[in-house]
C-alpha cells in the first residue's frame, strides 16, 4: 500500500522541522520526526504559509476549534495529566455520533470507511521520548534540561539513561528502571524521593530531620505524621540517633509493603509504645492480613486494625510450633529440703531457750 500522507501546517513547532526553506514547502526536519514517520510509513506534506495556503488544512483547524470551544471552555479542572487524558478519549468516542453540518453520515462512520484504506500499525510502538546519558552526582541526582532528580544513591559515579516523555522521565540502570519521576515544568526545580537516600541516612541519620526529600515526602503525603509522631517518641526512648536509624529501617519496609498498612502498623505499634522497625512490620503484616480477609476492598479498615494489640515476634514464633504434650515440670521433690530447714531451725530455737 501507499504511504499514507500526513499534512503538516506551516505553524509547525521546531521538534518537527529544524528549518523552513524560503516559501515553498520544503522543510529541514528534526531527526525524531524522520524516525517517526519512518516507523510509521508516513509521507510528510507541507502547506504554505501565510494567507496562501490558509485554505489547505481549514476543514481540520475548524473541527479542533470545534472541540476546543465545545470540552474546553471553560477550562477543565483535573487533579492530574492522566485524568485530562482520559477525559479527552472520553469525548473523542463520544463525538463519534455527531454530525458535521448536513452530512449523511456521522464521524464514526466516515472512519469506519477509511479505516480500510489506512496501513496496519506496527507491532512495535514508536518511542517518542528524547534520550540522554548522564552521570549521577555525588548527591545522587541527575540533571536535566535545568532541573535536578534523584536516582538511588547505590548508582553515584554511575552513567544511567534518561527517557524524557511529555509528563515524566524514566532512569534506566543497563535494563533495569531505577527511578520515575513526574517531568518538572519550570526550570532550576528538583525532585527528590526520600526512598533514594535510606541506604545512606542508615549511616547519616543526622541529615534526615533537614533534608529536601524528607520536606517533599511531607508535602507528597508519603511521610504522614503518624510518621512524625512515631519518630519523635523513637528519638526520646532511644536517642536522637538510634531513633531516626529505627525511623529509617521502617521507612525501608515500605519497598515491600504498601503505604497504607505500613501506616498502619506504624499507628499501632505507637499506641503500644513499640518503637522498633519489627514492631511495625508485625502490626503492618497483620494489617495486609485483615485486609485480604475483607469482604470488599473499598471498605474501612476492619476494627481489628484500629484497636490493634502488638505481639512480641517471640510469641508469634512459639504459636507456630506443635503443641507440647510433655506433662508439667514438679518441684515436690525438693520438699524434702523445706522439711529439714525447718527441723533444724526448730532446734536451735529449743537450745536458745533452755
Amino acid at each position: 500500500m501507499e504511504p499514507q500522507r500526513c499534512s503538516v501546517s506551516s505553524a509547525t513547532p521546531r521538534r518537527v522541522t529544524a528549518r523552513i526553506l524560503g516559501f515553498a514547502r520544503q522543510r529541514v526536519e528534526t531527526e525524531r520526526w524522520t524516525a517517526f514517520r519512518s516507523h510509521y510509513g508516513i509521507e510528510s506534506f507541507y502547506c504554505r504559509p501565510g494567507i496562501e495556503g490558509a485554505h489547505e488544512k481549514g476543514g481540520v483547524e475548524g473541527q479542533i476549534g470545534w472541540f476546543r470551544r465545545n470540552h474546553f471552555v471553560p477550562v477543565p479542572e483535573v487533579a492530574s495529566l492522566d485524568e485530562l487524558n482520559a477525559m479527552v478519549a472520553r469525548w473523542d468516542e463520544e463525538d463519534e455520533a455527531r454530525r458535521i453540518r448536513s452530512r449523511p453520515r456521522t464521524i464514526g462512520e466516515h472512519f469506519a470507511i477509511e479505516r480500510e484504506l489506512l496501513k496496519p500499525l506496527p507491532d512495535e510502538p514508536f518511542e517518542t521520548g528524547r534520550y540522554f546519558a548522564l552521570r549521577v552526582d555525588r548527591h545522587s541526582q541527575i540533571s536535566v534540561r535545568t532541573n535536578r532528580y534523584s536516582v538511588p544513591v547505590r548508582l553515584i559515579g554511575r552513567n544511567v539513561r534518561v527517557v524524557l516523555h511529555a509528563s515524566e522521565l524514566v532512569v534506566y540502570d543497563g535494563r533495569e528502571e531505577v527511578a520515575r519521576h513526574e517531568r518538572l515544568k519550570a526550570k532550576g526545580q528538583a525532585r527528590l524521593v526520600l526512598d533514594d537516600y535510606l541506604e545512606a541516612l542508615v549511616r547519616k541519620p543526622g541529615a534526615l530531620p533537614g533534608a529536601t526529600a524528607l520536606e517533599q515526602a511531607r508535602a507528597a503525603g508519603r511521610f504522614t505524621p503518624v510518621h512524625d509522631e512515631w519518630w519523635a517518641a523513637a528519638c526520646k526512648a532511644h536517642g536522637d540517633s538510634e531513633g531516626t536509624k529505627a525511623l529509617v529501617a521502617v521507612l525501608l519496609l515500605s519497598r515491600h509493603m504498601t503505604h497504607e498498612h505500613l501506616v498502619a502498623g506504624i499507628a499501632a505499634a505507637l499506641r503500644a509504645g513499640a518503637l522498633t522497625a519489627d514492631a511495625v512490620a508485625l502490626e503492618a503484616r497483620k494489617a495486609a492480613e485483615a485486609d485480604q480477609a475483607k469482604p470488599t476492598a473499598s471498605s474501612q479498615l476492619p476494627e481489628p486494625i484500629k484497636h490493634a494489640t502488638v505481639t512480641s515476634l517471640t510469641a508469634r514464633r512459639l504459636a507456630q510450633l506443635p503443641p507440647d504434650t510433655r506433662p508439667l515440670p514438679s518441684v515436690a521433690v525438693y520438699d524434702q529440703l523445706l522439711r529439714r530447714r525447718s527441723s533444724g531451725q526448730g532446734s536451735s530455737n529449743k537450745g536458745e531457750t533452755q
